[in-house]
């Protein structure tokens, strides 16, 4: 509960984003000619992968379907969050103003597009299971209908859960001024702005949290421990090593989201330190999201070779589902 009188609640017309604009200029400068090549990288890897999976015929399959809409969030959730850290590094000490319905904006496609990827990851995480644990059955069960239903649920629950996470969260009261000590109008920072009793808005939080990041996570420990359990007992030296590689990279891709998720997330506003919140931001909306790119073009020979056609204009072949990457 507040200790501010309830005549000093209100809700006001426009939100202060203050991003870093206390940090010294120098050190803004250089961090935004740093970050502005990361996030063009960034758009680039995405955007290739995104290309080479709709554009190559050897890549039209449900692990490249997926993986070219997991690019697609990507690139839709870089859009939204990596120009608004860059232009924190640019804010007057005063910060920046914005409407009450722009702060609700954004937040809502944060928790849209972000849920969204957490879902991608654990379907990603059942294609594989079924591709190498099921292999007799995998064409038919994985199938371009379910692909798309797949596709279809996970954006569904992350716009459902980005709703009612945000008209939650605006429902409240408002008593600190609207000043947003943060790049854009996260859910914590603007949480902790609200008057009032606040619990509920904490427990769906968690909640969230919960639906969001730790039933996906154990459905995919589980789902790559039984592949890599039937990757160890059968096929030959090559087709484990090429199963193992794409397991390896997807379980990279899932301990870097779901980590940095769980460390800004997962915690009581009682614990926080907002300023921390922040420098953790540039990583989880700057680094990590370069990384994913960089993670399945390294490793994955089948993107390797696609994109290698399409430079030379050849003729490409088939994917082998079943051997994975």
């Amino acid at each position: 509960m507040s200790s501010w009188p309830a005549s000093n609640w209100t809700a006001p017309a426009e939100f202060v984003i203050l991003g870093f604009s206390g940090w010294p200029q120098g050190l803004r400068l250089l961090l935004f000619a740093f970050l502005l090549p990361l996030y063009l990288a960034t758009l680039a890897g995405n955007l290739l992968i995104l290309g080479l999976a709709v554009a190559e015929p050897a890549l039209h399959c449900p692990m490249y379907f997926f993986l070219g809409a997991l690019s697609a969030v990507e690139v839709a959730y870089t859009l939204v969050l990596t120009p608004r850290v860059l232009a924190g590094f640019l804010l007057p000490p005063a910060g920046l103003a914005v409407a009450r319905s722009t702060c609700a904006a954004q937040m809502g496609l944060f928790v849209a597009l972000g849920g969204a990827e957490c879902l991608l990851l654990a379907a990603m995480a059942l294609d594989r299971y079924l591709a190498i644990c099921r292999p007799l059955y995998y064409p038919q069960l994985m199938s371009t209908a379910l692909c798309w239903g797949l596709l279809a649920s996970c954006c569904a629950g992350g716009s459902i859960l980005a709703l009612g996470l945000t008209t939650a969260i605006f429902q409240l009261p408002f008593c600190q001024g609207g000043l947003v000590n943060h790049v854009f109008c996260d859910l914590p920072a603007v949480l902790l702005l609200a008057c009032g009793d606040r619990q509920l808005q904490e427990r769906v939080l968690l909640a969230a949290c919960l639906l969001l990041l730790v039933l996906p996570l154990a459905l995919i420990l589980l789902s790559y421990t039984r592949v890599l359990v039937v990757i160890l007992g059968v096929g030959g030296s090559a087709g484990r090593r090429k199963a193992f590689s794409t397991v390896a990279s997807h379980l990279t891709v899932a301990v870097l989201h779901y980590g940095c998720a769980t460390a800004m997330y997962a915690r009581p506003l009682s614990s926080r330190s907002l300023e921390e919140d922040k420098l953790v931001s540039l990583i989880y909306i700057n680094l990590t999201p370069l990384l994913y790119p960089a993670i399945y073009t390294l490793r994955n020979r089948d993107v390797q070779g696609a994109l290698q056609r399409v430079l030379s204009g050849r003729t490409p072949g088939t994917v082998h589902q079943a051997d994975g990457n």
